[in-house]
C-alpha cells in the first residue's frame, strides 16, 4: 500500500522526497496560512523550497499567530 503525501489544500503542509542519493529530490508545499502552493526539482531548488516554506508560509504563519 501506498500513500500519497503530497500536499492539498485540505491537507497543507511541505513534503519532500529523494529516493535514492543518485535521484534529484522532488518537494512541493500547500500553504494552509495563506493557501501559496510551489514546487521544485532537484537538490537546490527543493533546498530552497524548504527555506522559502519555513520562513515565509506554514511555520511562518505560526509564529505570526503567536505573537
Amino acid at each position: 500500500m501506498t500513500t500519497n503525501l503530497t500536499p492539498t489544500p485540505d491537507g497543507p503542509g511541505l513534503h519532500v522526497a529523494k529516493p535514492s542519493s543518485y535521484a534529484p529530490a522532488t518537494g512541493s508545499y500547500v500553504c494552509g496560512g495563506c493557501d501559496a502552493t510551489a514546487a521544485a526539482h532537484g537538490d537546490a531548488d527543493v533546498w530552497a523550497l524548504v527555506q522559502d516554506y519555513t520562513a515565509s508560509h506554514g511555520p511562518a504563519h505560526t509564529r505570526e499567530g503567536q505573537r
